[in-house]
């Protein structure tokens, strides 16, 4: 079932607290939910990443996107050792609730190859493109 559907079936209203929300969201067997970063600015999409739900209330109290790393297994502010941080603009939530959309206003580069965006390798029919280089 669609997340708009469950939550409309339980609450006529058109909003619904975000503790519910977070309570029917279909975490993975990890207890993560992919989260899609975009600049506010340019719309470009910057990266992709994982939160749980300790990162998704902490980026909303804090303004500043955190993520889970999968790798260490702990919760790690974007840019905290390299100083580009996301601070969140909007965040919505797709149909399924299986995806969050984070819109950021991005100090430097997203990416930790230095790079403006983690999308830099562009398929061009049967050849894999390095579409931008690291900023200096």
């Amino acid at each position: 079932m669609a997340l708009l559907q469950e939550l409309e079936t339980q609450s006529s209203a058109t909003s619904t607290p975000l503790v519910e929300v977070l309570d029917v969201l279909p975490y993975n067997e990890q207890g993560l939910i992919a989260a899609i970063a975009q600049d506010a600015t340019s719309r470009e999409v910057l990266m992709l990443a994982w939160m749980n739900r300790e990162a998704i209330e902490a980026t909303i109290t804090q303004g500043v996107v955190t993520y889970f790393s999968r790798s260490r297994q702990a919760l790690w502010r974007k840019g905290e050792t390299s100083g580009h941080t996301q601070t969140l603009k909007a965040m919505h939530i797709d149909c399924d609730g299986d995806a969050i959309l984070l819109t950021v206003q991005q100090s430097g580069p997203a990416c930790h190859t230095n790079r403006p965006s983690c999308f830099y390798l562009c398929v061009q029919g049967e050849q894999v493109v390095i579409a931008s280089e690291p900023v200096n």
